[in-house]
């Protein structure tokens, strides 16, 4: 990168001097413009401010009616998105549909139910300590993914569902010129709901482009006894056809972990770093809660895997059965894949309706 422009931050540049503007979006500043942050005169806090007035958290959050789509933010270019926070309640993690189109294009390249895209796929809060994301009590959700934008960035929130929602939410971004070499920020959601006897769950097929893979969350329900992570993830690169590039070696392995997570001896030991986690197990109660579902993420940021014509993810959904052998099961598998490519990006498989998404 040839000069300075505010994108390329970290310890090491951080008392670098740059031209590049800061604004930030949200209900009380819905246009990011300079000077007009908290002169809401109306909002869902104006009750609460009616002593105080003008500047006095007068619209914290929004209101999201049922089937509505609401506009989070519009942007006008070249910048960066730098940092989401967000909150809204776990019975909406999964109807509330999370989109992002970058300069001015008509099919997202980002889509995906929010708590899925936040590694909370499962409508039950669970903090996450890792570098790009993190959640923290009570469900205040972050992300820290840079998403580079030339003409325009738009980011939506779609309420799904059949009540009103109430989002919280701020978007902090910088404006200032964007080198060639930048990708677009992409993240697609899928699910196997079970997963074909002797098939694979896909986590993402037909990317066209140029880009990298920079990590996934799964949201992953057994239907089976015993363990259940034998499974290989499988990259297949541009010409890549019945076998892959890179292939794993099991699922506690690619994410991080040794020897089915047991630890103590008896139970699974969750964890979460900057770069990979098993941070949620919820565990069957002997009533109506039967399966054990697990969240689990790793993120590619120091080892992003590199495409140049396409990018095809799959993973294997094996435990084991008699006689030392494997056994294909049939899981609940939930994926959030997180990508950076070129544009244009090949349209997305149309998302799930509400009864294919719900957690049951």
């Amino acid at each position: 990168m040839v000069g300075f422009n505010g994108l390329d931050m970290g310890l090491g540049n951080l008392a670098r001097l740059s031209d590049a503007k800061s604004r930030s979006i949200s209900a009380e500043n819905f246009t990011g413009e300079p000077g007009k942050g908290g002169m809401a005169a109306e909002g869902t806090g104006a009750n609460c401010a009616r002593d105080l007035g003008l500047g006095w958290k007068v619209s914290p959050s929004v209101e999201i009616e049922a089937g509505q789509t609401f506009t989070m933010g519009e942007i006008a270019g070249p910048g960066a998105i730098q940092h989401i926070w967000l909150t809204c309640g776990p019975n909406l993690w999964r109807n509330f549909i999370l989109r992002m189109y970058w300069d001015g294009e008509e099919t997202p390249s980002v889509e995906a139910p929010v708590g899925d895209f936040f590694c909370n796929g499962w409508q039950e809060r669970c903090n996450v300590n890792s570098f790009p994301v993190a959640v923290n009590p009570a469900g205040g959700m972050n992300s820290y993914w840079q998403m580079p934008f030339r003409r325009s960035a738009r980011i939506t929130m779609e309420n799904t569902g059949t009540e009103k929602g109430v989002l919280y939410y701020q978007i902090d971004y910088t404006l200032t010129d964007v080198p060639a070499d930048m990708a677009y920020f992409h993240a697609q959601w899928r699910r196997s709901n079970p997963v074909a006897y002797k098939g694979v769950h896909t986590l993402v097929d037909g990317v066209a482009g140029k880009g990298h893979f920079v990590g996934c969350y799964l949201a992953w329900q057994v239907n089976n006894t015993g363990w259940w992570g034998e499974g290989e993830i499988k990259f297949y690169l541009d010409e890549d056809k019945e076998f892959p590039t890179i292939c794993g070696t099991g699922t506690e392995d690619y994410f991080g972990g040794a020897w089915n997570w047991e630890h103590p001896r008896g139970e699974y030991g969750t964890y979460s770093t900057p770069f990979l986690g098993m941070h949620q197990v919820i565990k069957p109660d002997g009533l109506y809660r039967s399966q054990q579902r697990f969240g689990m993420y790793r993120w590619h940021v120091q080892d992003p895997i590199r495409f140049e014509t396409g990018l095809r993810v799959t993973i294997q959904d094996l435990g084991w059965r008699s006689g030392g052998r494997y056994l294909p099961q049939q899981s609940d598998i939930a994926s959030t894949t997180f990508w950076y490519q070129s544009e244009p990006h090949a349209a997305f498989p149309e998302l799930a309706d509400n009864d294919g998404r719900e957690v049951i």
